[in-house]
Formats: C-alpha cells, sequence, structure tokens
C-alpha cells in the first residue's frame, strides 16, 4: 500500500512538473506588482515625452513661421536647431508605439528613412499629396525635414532661396508646414490619449497574456532597441545585413553631423526606461530592472546596463558623422553594432524568460 501511494505520489509530481514547464507564458506567477512598473512608465516616461514633443514641434512651426516673415540664414538656422531638438525628442518617443501611437502608425509618419527624395520633389512640384496615404510615409516625418532643411541644395543661402525666391516658393513652405502639422496632430492626439482614459486602461491592464499591456510593452521596447536602434541606426548602413556598408542609409544623411549623437539619444532612451528613470529627470521608480532585482536576477539586471555602457563607450569613440566614419573606417562601426547585438540575447531571450513573456514579433533581419 504505501508503495502504491509513493507510487502516486510520483506520477503527480512528474505530471504538474510537465504541466508547469510548457512554453509561453500561462499567467503572472511571480509576486512583483506589474502595475506599480506600468504607472511609472505612463506618469513618468510616456505623458512627459509626448507633451515634450508635442512642444517640441510647436516651436518648429513657430521658428519656420519666424524664417518666412523675416527669411534669411539666422533665422533659418534657428529653424534647424528646432528641428533636431525635436527628433532627439522622438528617439525617446518611439520606444512608446503602443495604444493611440500604434493605431496612428506613429513611426511610420515620423521617421521612415532613407526618404524618397523624388516624392517630396514631385509633391512640391504639383501641390498634390495625401500625407495620410502609405504611399507617403518615405516622404515625410523629420527625414522629409531633413532633406528640404540640409539637402534641397548645396548651400545654406541656396537652400534659403527656395523659399523665399524659388519659382516653386510657396510650395515648398507648404509642404514643411503640412509635413509639421502631420506631425504635431498624430503628437497631440497620443499626448491627449495618454491623458484620457488610456492611462488607466494601460495601468490596470497588469496580468500577463499576449495582450497585457506589459508583455506588448516589453516586445515594443525589444523591438525598438533591435530593429530601430541595433539594425536601422547601424546594421544597415555598416552592411551588416547587405554584401557592401550603405553609408548613404544613415539616419539625417543630409544632416549628418547629427547621425551618431542621434544614435546615443536612443541608446540613452533605452537605458532609462530599462531602468525606471523619469523623462528628462533623475528619479527613478519600478521599472525592467527592478523587476528583475525582484526575480534575484541581479546578475542580469547588472549584465544589461553594463552592456548599454559598452555600446555607449564604442559609439561616442565614432566620428559624430556616421556617413563618413562607414566610408573612412566602417571596421569602428561595425564594433558600435557588435556592442548593441550583445545586448539583444540578454533582452530578448534572458529578460523575457525571467518576465515569463513571449516575443511577439517576426525576427526577418538575418541575424
Amino acid at each position: 500500500m504505501i508503495k502504491r501511494y509513493i507510487a502516486l505520489l510520483t506520477v503527480l509530481i512528474v505530471a504538474f512538473s510537465c504541466s508547469s514547464s510548457d512554453n509561453g507564458p500561462s499567467g503572472n506567477t511571480d509576486n512583483f506588482d506589474r502595475s506599480t512598473l506600468l504607472a511609472n512608465i505612463a506618469d513618468n516616461m510616456a505623458k512627459p515625452v509626448f507633451a515634450d514633443l508635442k512642444a517640441k514641434l510647436e516651436d518648429l512651426k513657430a521658428k519656420f513661421d519666424s524664417f518666412n516673415t523675416t527669411p534669411n540664414t539666422l533665422t533659418f538656422s534657428e529653424v534647424k536647431t528646432s528641428w533636431y531638438e525635436a527628433y532627439k525628442v522622438w528617439q525617446y518617443a518611439a520606444i512608446f508605439e503602443i495604444g493611440k501611437a500604434e493605431e496612428l502608425q506613429f513611426v511610420n509618419h515620423f521617421n521612415i528613412y532613407p526618404v524618397t527624395v523624388a516624392d517630396v520633389d514631385n509633391n512640391i512640384a504639383t501641390g498634390t499629396y495625401d500625407l495620410n496615404s502609405t504611399n507617403f510615409h518615405d516622404a515625410q516625418g523629420f527625414p522629409a525635414l531633413d532633406y528640404l532643411f540640409f539637402g534641397v541644395a548645396a548651400t545654406e543661402a541656396d537652400i534659403v532661396a527656395k523659399y523665399t525666391t524659388d519659382a516653386n516658393a510657396a510650395n515648398y513652405r507648404k509642404y514643411v508646414y503640412d509635413v509639421i502639422a502631420k506631425m504635431t496632430d498624430i503628437a497631440t492626439q497620443i499626448s491627449d490619449d495618454w491623458n484620457g482614459s488610456y492611462r488607466n486602461d494601460f495601468v490596470s491592464n497588469s496580468g500577463n497574456t499576449a495582450t497585457s499591456a506589459l508583455n506588448k510593452f516589453v516586445n515594443d521596447f525589444i523591438f525598438n532597441y533591435e530593429k530601430r536602434l541595433r539594425a536601422n541606426k547601424f546594421g544597415i548602413p555598416v552592411g551588416n545585413f547587405s554584401t557592401t556598408p550603405l553609408p548613404e542609409k544613415v539616419e539625417a544623411f543630409y544632416a549628418k553631423q547629427y547621425s551618431r549623437d542621434l544614435a546615443l539619444e536612443s541608446l540613452s532612451a533605452v537605458n532609462g526606461v530599462f531602468s525606471g528613470r523619469a523623462y528628462g529627470g533623475t528619479t527613478s521608480g519600478a521599472s525592467f530592472q527592478t523587476y528583475l532585482n525582484s526575480l534575484d536576477k541581479f546578475n542580469l539586471a547588472t549584465s544589461i546596463t553594463n552592456q548599454f555602457e559598452s555600446a555607449r563607450t564604442q559609439i561616442n569613440s565614432l566620428s559624430p558623422n556616421l556617413y563618413e566614419q562607414i566610408n573612412t573606417n566602417n571596421q569602428q562601426a561595425l564594433m558600435a553594432y557588435d556592442e548593441l547585438q550583445k545586448a539583444v540575447v540578454l533582452l530578448k531571450v534572458d529578460m523575457l524568460q525571467a518576465f515569463n513573456i513571449s516575443v511577439d514579433f517576426v525576427d526577418a533581419d538575418g541575424d
């Protein structure tokens, strides 16, 4: 009889072990309060960054207004500075392509590059275009303004002339206004949504399913790191996915002097979200890092932050002009890609396993 009880107990233990080891999340089984993490993301990161993005775009319009009133190289220089300041904020906001941002295809309207110059030129020449169309995702946003502010003519004086004395000057000005208006409208809708009912919906959706807020946001966070930072800013231009380097595919191709620093802004944003640091501040709250620590994954959390710093060090060693860097010493740029790549496994495999979250996007870049 005793042997039969032991045998039965053994079967039950084995059955329980098998049922608990299936792939993918089956519900959050740890004691971490996910809602505190979601609240920190919503209140101290998403809400302030979209408010800032909206404000920066409004400032860009105001600077372009001033340029139109007093068109010269000085007022145009202020336009370009305002564009760069808004572009830096976007590097942080890009992480939050969830909710209204996902619905409005936020990233597609803001930062598809390289810009298709032929489409921009044709839109301006004809005066006929629809920026809501997917056909023009690569003819708007920051990359289109990059071309229009830095690359539409050989010298700054000639660029200014495009908006003043050129036969099509009115259409050039209108296109800039339309692109800025589209971006401002999207940023405003996203900001309003976070300040409305979506904030509470996001924070209260604290379970562990494929559609739970944290599960979706963690995946968005990793996608942004792996694709927009690692692959788009470095992997594609340095030729990691092609037979030769493609330096013409760097971000901010026409304002090349900013290409490295935009990547550094993106990495700072990733690190800030991972550590729970408030946007634009120094205080920190519940985060992926504190979540890992609560699971006794201190070494993993430290490895991730250390790898971010290793990547930052290597990127900082590059020329501010990544186009020039790739053309003169691509090996150094490849090393920056390699340092970024090392964190992918830590985030996409180790961290997701610790959180019991499955990947919800397809890896298609061949790495």
